[in-house]
This record gives C-alpha cells, sequence and structure tokens, in this order.
C-alpha cells in the first residue's frame, strides 16, 4: 500500500451505504466522505435527514459533503444552511446550475459570504470552475467537484480541463478542487500527479485497492485460474467430432 500512502491528492469514499461508510471510517486512507441523492436512492435510504445524521455520527471528523435537492434557489438557500448546522465538518453541495440551466453563482457567493462550506458539484469544464471561483470567499472553505469520470465518457481526456480547474481556482485560498466521479483506481494517480487536491473513489472502486501494485504476472496467473475455474463450476463441455493430432 506504499504508493497509496505516499500520495498528496485525498481520497474522498463516495457513497450511501452506512455499513461501508462504518467501515471506511476505519481506513486512514480515506480523508474524508460525500454522498448525493441518486445515491442514498439506489442504497435505498428513506429518510434524508436521519441518515445524514446518522453518518455524522460516524464521522465527525473529516469532511462529509451533503446535497441540497431543491430546485429553486431560495428553497436551497434554507436547505443550505440547515445542512451545515448539522456538523461543523459538513459541505454542503451545491449544484452549478438548476434545471433550468440558471447558474448557481448568486447563492454560492451568499453562502460563502455567511460562513458555510460548500462543495460545488455538477461542473464539467473549466470555464464553470472559473465561473464559481468568483463567486466563492477567502477565509470559508469550499470544495469543488468537476467530474472527470464524466467528461471522460464523451471520449474527451478530462486532465487537460482538470489542469486548466486547478488554476483557475488557485487565487482562493482555501478551496480545493475534487477529481469526481473516478472510473478506475489509475484516476487517482492522475489526479495526483497534476496536483489535484482531492479524488472522490465509490465503495466498488475502493474495494479493488489491494490490486495496488500488484504482481502483473501473478494477476495473470490468477485471471487463467478463474477462467479455468469457472468453466469446471459452470459444467461447460464440448463435443469434438475428431481426435486433435498435435501437429509437430
Amino acid at each position: 500500500m506504499g504508493a497509496l500512502e505516499n500520495l498528496k491528492v485525498k481520497i474522498f469514499a463516495d457513497g450511501a451505504e452506512l455499513v461501508r461508510i462504518e467501515e471506511l471510517a476505519q481506513n486512514p486512507l480515506i480523508k474524508g466522505f460525500t454522498t448525493n441523492p441518486t445515491l442514498m436512492r439506489k442504497a435505498n435510504v428513506p429518510d434524508y435527514q436521519a441518515f445524514a445524521k446518522d453518518v455524522l455520527r460516524i464521522i465527525p471528523d473529516r469532511p462529509v459533503s451533503l446535497e441540497v435537492f431543491s430546485d429553486e434557489f431560495e428553497e436551497m438557500e434554507h436547505q443550505a444552511r440547515e445542512i451545515a448546522s448539522w456538523g461543523e465538518n459538513v459541505y454542503v453541495k451545491i449544484p452549478v446550475t438548476n434545471t433550468r440551466g440558471e447558474f448557481s453563482g448568486p447563492l454560492i457567493k451568499r453562502l460563502a459570504l455567511a460562513g458555510v462550506q460548500v462543495n460545488v458539484t455538477a461542473l464539467m469544464t473549466s470555464d464553470q470552475v472559473a465561473s464559481v471561483a468568483d463567486c466563492l470567499v477567502d477565509g470559508t472553505r469550499s470544495f469543488v467537484s468537476l467530474f472527470a469520470g464524466r467528461v471522460a465518457d464523451t471520449g474527451r481526456d478530462p486532465a487537460p480541463i482538470m489542469v486548466e480547474a486547478l488554476r483557475a481556482l488557485r487565487p482562493r485560498a482555501g478551496s480545493e478542487l475534487i477529481w469526481a466521479s473516478s472510473r478506475e483506481l489509475l484516476n487517482i494517480f492522475q489526479a495526483n500527479a497534476i496536483g489535484c487536491h482531492i479524488i472522490t473513489v465509490a465503495n466498488d472502486l475502493l474495494a479493488k485497492l489491494a490490486l495496488v501494485e500488484r504482481d502483473l504476472e501473478k494477476l495473470s496467473l490468477d485471471t487463467v485460474r478463474m477462467f479455468r475455474r469457472d468453466a469446471v463450476d459452470a459444467g461447460f463441455t464440448i463435443n469434438v467430432s475428431e481426435p486433435v493430432t498435435a501437429r509437430a
């Protein structure tokens, strides 16, 4: 695990399963936690506020990002201030726009001026990061989540966009860029290489951390053994019509 322990980028766990969150809370590699309504729905969370309070009970000493879900900025602000009151380690996730595409900048600025720690989310471009940076306030800690994984899903290399985003965010003291929606463990090392502050990693990827620096020849042999085991367990057969003669 040496390669992971020497990373400068901070790994945040991204999920909504309390049992898994409790397990990850014991892992010193995990420096923070994030979730969102989609993950919570997938995990069958029945009560948003009760779930959030449970998470904050488990994680009292590291950043926890919890998202508003209104589509109207006035109600978003009420939700954000309420969520922020649940703990000093809370970062309130504010989408970069509402569903009508209206920029959340004025709300972000009001919250930042009020000392609310925000995690501006769902960004895809460095221009969006620059616009958000103009709304942040020095002295109020904040995160900006650029969804590098979703950018990569479009066939684009997210690394140059992330580099530009870091440059746009640099003047804002106390603000950190998140490489969000990672797709593979390699993304951790890519984020680290460009100097990104944080990367969010989903639970299924975190389960693969033991593969980091794994001997590739041993991994090859394990893969061959897996294919053989699964073929035998499945009872697969091939009817060979003629005897096979070895070629000289």
